[in-house]
């Protein structure tokens, strides 16, 4: 880029969570940096409106509807018999109000200016401020630039949305009550997790999708347990359908939604969820300016240094699509700056691990059966079900699975794909083996707390070794595990 002098050494705009890792690492390198948030309040649509309030939303649900509890009380165990969206709400907004003020104080104290403005290219290295309160604008030059801008929900031109009868995802936290119907159109991980959170509240959902399976990156047995799970809360699956329109009829009963599928099938609901996605939050930016040019989904391509085609302007987060996790949004900031200041840095992407937060909760990390399929990797597998270990009959989380994918003739791990309570914490585990290249061995040799849900990586083992072939003598494995139970 061209210029004498720079305002700032680095750029950031949007402050959620790849936005303040940026933001965060520029500082650490002693580089002079400011952040421009075009919201009135800091964190994105993490903090504000997606991941905490959607994560804190199912915590509540499950708490207060007695889900956890069930499998010892009863179907009809329940903490509170009537729950409101309010009785939600009181969690969920204490928590955002906490995460906020986190961030800004780690912000501040990382000295990393704060500009509340809506930012527009001018030049590639040159960026116009237009301030939240309209009090004035400026225009200011940056060394380097990173946008984190985040996404927004897609809305169809042709949906009449409400934000109560037809609403989005961002809605959620504005609905004055629970329904007794939801129809969610599309089942990506937003939609899945929406769909499994209110159906264990007890309402009636319909879930549509064009596609013939739910979460096609998900390994299919495990995705296959989640359909089951769904339908257990009586949740209706409606794949391979298409959406035709939707529609806020009157009748008797009031105003409700009509859902017309390409297939002729028509759904009356109470209220819809849309949900096929997000669009990169590109429209203000004026990126031809800066010499980019964003997909029909508003993203940007970049490098494996997340460059875009402009030499010193970066994109991280949902700017540039799946798997567009906080997690792995946070990890693509701090590597833009790290590359953009000359900074060796190391990450594995392909090891980063996934987590999706619907009831029950998958998490899965390394490949799957049909990635090795397709690769002709000769491979097998280990399970383990929560029902053998004392610590899944203990939270009463009895349908619970954890497997391993392993190689079949080095015994090197693969992949670990979780369903069930606490899986986004115990994927951690297996992304630790992998990371060193380790073999399933390592779970044999290892002695895990008892009772803990990471005995199941012991007993998946176990098993897998016992698909091999390779029969442990029955002393010798007990006095190894500790239980007889895995040498099933």
């Amino acid at each position: 880029m061209s210029g004498e002098s720079f305002d700032y050494d680095l750029l950031v705009i949007g402050s959620g969570p790849a936005g303040q890792r940026a933001a965060i690492q520029g500082a650490k390198l002693d580089k002079k940096v400011a952040i421009v948030e075009r919201k009135t309040v800091l964190g994105g649509c993490s903090v504000n409106l997606g991941t905490i309030p959607s994560k804190t939303l199912r915590e509540a649900a499950l708490d207060l509807c007695g889900y956890r509890a069930r499998e010892f009380y009863g179907a009809s165990y329940t903490v509170k018999k009537h729950i409101t969206m309010q009785d939600l709400l009181f969690r969920t907004n204490r928590v955002i109000q906490h995460e906020l003020d986190v961030t800004r104080h780690q912000l501040m104290r990382n000295d990393v200016e704060l500009i509340a403005a809506t930012a527009s290219f001018v030049a590639p290295d040159t960026v116009r401020l237009d301030y939240v309160d309209g009090t004035s604008s400026r225009t200011v030059k940056a060394s380097k630039i990173v946008i984190a801008a985040g996404a927004e929900t897609t809305r169809a031109p042709h949906i009449p949305f409400d934000g109560d009868r037809i609403f989005t995802s961002d809605d959620v936290l504005e609905l004055d009550r629970l329904p007794r119907t939801l129809a969610v159109v599309g089942a990506g991980v937003i939609g899945c997790e929406y769909a499994s959170i209110f159906a264990a509240l007890g309402v009636r959902v319909t879930l549509i999708d064009k596609r013939h399976r739910l979460l096609p990156f998900v390994d299919q047995e495990i995705a296959d347990e989640f359909c089951h799970h769904l339908r257990e809360n009586r949740a209706t699956l409606r794949l391979n359908e298409s959406v035709d329109k939707l529609e806020i009829v009157e009748d008797e009963h009031g105003a409700r939604v009509r859902i017309h599928l390409d297939s002729g099938k028509t759904i009356i609901t109470e209220k819809a969820l849309y949900s096929v996605g997000r669009t990169g939050a590109a429209s203000k930016l004026n990126l031809p300016a800066a010499g980019l040019e964003p997909d029909n989904r508003g993203r940007l391509s970049v490098d494996e240094h997340y460059r875009t085609a402009v030499l010193d302007i970066y994109a991280v987060g949902d700017m540039i699509g799946f798997p567009a996790l906080a997690s792995t949004s946070m990890e693509q900031g701090r590597l833009a700056t790290c590359h953009a200041f000359g900074v060796k840095a190391h990450s594995v992407p392909e090891r980063f691990p996934y987590g999706i937060y619907a009831v029950p909760e998958i998490s899965m990390v390394g490949k799957n059966e049909e990635e090795l399929t397709e690769a002709a990797i000769p491979y097998e597998i280990g399970k383990a079900r929560y029902k053998e270990i004392a610590r899944g009959q203990i939270l009463g989380d009895v349908t619970g699975l954890l497997k391993l994918i392993f190689h079949g003739e080095t015994r090197q791990l693969l992949g670990v794909h979780i369903i069930g309570e606490g899986a986004s914490e115990l994927i951690h585990i297996g992304q630790a083996v992998l990371s060193f290249g380790g073999k399933i061995d390592y779970f044999i040799d290892t002695v895990f707390n008892y009772p803990t849900l990471a005995e199941c990586y012991k007993v998946a083992a176990f098993d897998g070794i016992n698909r091999l072939g390779i029969f442990e003598s029955e002393q010798a494995a007990i006095a190894l595990t500790g239980s007889p139970r895995e040498l099933d």
